[in-house]
């Protein structure tokens, strides 16, 4: 009895964890992309001759040199000259110090600015509000964690990892006389100015306080709201990167592409099986009006060569019957003229008549007319080769987690110059050029399909780091340039030294569909 219970309960369970919808959760490399640009902003003191951390918050960068947090993180140094803003990344081995550039004690507001050489890669504002129930993600630096990992007073000037927390949003209210978002992804003292975060890593709010329960941790917590966000920073003349499209995860734009592929291929081989069959009809319809055309011919003249014949007969006969009278010389002339000439033409025409290869070569001259199976298919463009192109970017085939450009025109050279002046590799039958700049913090691979005139560009945002290394290992080879004699293959294998330290997926990819210009 007991063990009949057991079996019912664990289908009845079964059944329910099949009926449960799949949650999409944040990808890490995503969360940890947007954590590069988040720091740690002490509020310094001096007695003179050390300086200390008198708190801490955190903040995140907007631009390479401008940074948010919360009005409450600077209040201090904001009333006290004395006090130093002190900015520790969370990556690298580089701190700054910063001033304040505009302060909303309001709107619990503030806008740094870096003072020292220390840039950072900016996040990216989402410009879309997320329903209640998605997943969000509190990055920052709460003092309970250091505490509990034994950090010492110097430790706050040291680089650390961000902390990442991992919760849902409860509603969107107007709170303390400005609009918030509660959630529930955990925030302590010192997360003050981190950024709550969408599923792709983008700023969806500033973390700034919690609802305190009676003698226990706060189990809700609010974060300003872009609403207030983006009108303090277009106050203050700052244009930050902002992403209104909706969130795909990489995963999902590789299922989508798939069937996207798929769906493609299914019409063509659709197209190409009606195509085929309106080409069978059209050959079976060319063939009977061949036969019949054919068989009239043949038929006409085996008529013309029978009536010939008998004419030649008639003809030969009449003068057989006047060759024995003295006056039938001329009638005997004519008579055997006409003879001959009738079986001349009787025999003319029964060997020049139709034969059955008519009926092949008329097929063929009447398919070689019009579109048969052999014409171009409908659609196709020219043959790819050296061409001026204009590219458009398809939100819907890619994964956009900053603000791209919305079009892309370059010359592209069958051999892979690009522009003239930039080599593109040749590996795998893909053509591709791999760029590590020096002022970004992100490795970008662009691609071209000549065949399909499709431009995609991967980019993988990188730790300082990762950076370094990849920096490193493109600084050891120089691109062949354009024109000199297997460049495209030679610059593929050099690639490989980069593209082998990259992750499996990039954070974003932008796919490009490309038109001849003009």
């Amino acid at each position: 009895m007991l063990s009949r219970c057991l079996r019912a309960c664990v289908a009845i369970l079964a059944l329910f964890a099949v009926s449960l919808p799949s949650v999409a959760t944040a990808d890490p490399a995503d969360i940890q992309a947007a954590a590069r640009g988040v720091v740690r902003v002490v509020i310094i003191g001096s007695d003179g001759q050390e300086v200390y951390p008198l708190s801490h918050g955190t903040g995140f960068a907007i631009t390479p040199r401008q940074i948010a947090t919360n009005a409450h993180v600077v209040r201090e140094a904001a009333q006290d000259d004395s006090l130093r803003i002190g900015i520790v990344p969370s990556d690298g081995d580089d701190a700054s110090y910063a001033k304040i550039l505009r302060i909303a004690p309001s709107k619990d507001l503030a806008l740094l600015e870096i003072t020292g050489d220390l840039r950072l890669p900016p996040l990216t504002i989402a410009g879309i509000r997320e329903s209640d129930g998605a997943e969000v993600t509190s990055v920052g630096y709460p003092m309970n964690v250091d505490r509990a990992q034994g950090l010492e007073i110097d430790d706050i000037f040291q680089p650390q990892p961000t902390v990442n927390s991992r919760g849902f949003i409860s509603g969107q209210r107007p709170s303390r006389q400005f609009d918030t978002i509660l959630h529930t992804a955990p925030i302590a003292r010192g997360n003050s100015g981190g950024p709550l975060l969408d599923r792709c890593g983008r700023v969806l709010g500033v973390n700034s306080f919690g609802a305190d329960g009676e003698g226990a941790d706060a189990e809700f917590y609010f974060a300003v709201s872009n609403r207030e966000l983006l009108p303090f920073l277009r106050a203050s003349n700052v244009a930050p990167r902002t992403n209104a499209q909706p969130c795909r995860t990489l995963a999902d734009l590789d299922e989508a592409e798939q069937d996207r592929v798929e769906r493609e291929q299914l019409q063509a081989r659709q197209e190409l099986a009606a195509r085929s069959a309106a080409e069978r009809d059209r050959r079976d319809r060319i063939q009977l009006e061949a036969e019949q055309d054919v068989q009239a011919s043949r038929e006409n003249q085996m008529a013309l060569a029978l009536i010939a014949l008998l004419i030649g007969s008639a003809a030969g006969f009449a003068a057989f019957q006047a060759w024995g009278r003295q006056d039938g010389e001329r009638q005997r002339m004519i008579a055997g003229t006409i003879a001959a000439v009738g079986l001349v033409a009787a025999l003319a025409l029964w060997f020049t008549r139709p034969g059955l290869d008519a009926i092949d070569r008329k097929i063929a001259a009447a398919m070689s007319n019009g579109s048969g199976a052999g014409g171009p298919a409908a659609g196709a463009g020219p043959a790819p080769g050296d061409a001026a192109l204009v590219c458009t970017l398809l939100p819907e085939r890619s994964r956009i987690t900053g603000d791209p450009a919305e079009s892309v025109e370059f010359d592209w050279a069958e051999d892979g110059c690009v522009n003239g002046r930039t080599q593109y590799g040749f590996q795998s039958g893909e053509w591709s050029r791999v760029f590590v700049p020096n002022e970004e913090a992100a490795v970008a691979i662009n691609r071209y399909d000549p065949d399909t005139r499709t431009y995609r560009t991967d980019r993988y945002l990188l730790s300082a780091t990762a950076m370094r290394a990849a920096r490193e290992a493109r600084g050891a080879y120089t691109p062949p340039k354009c024109e000199v004699d297997g460049a495209a293959g030679k610059l593929g294998d050099l690639q490989s030294a980069v593209t082998s330290q990259l992750p499996e997926r990039p954070n974003e990819r932008l796919v490009y569909r490309c038109d001849v210009k003009g």
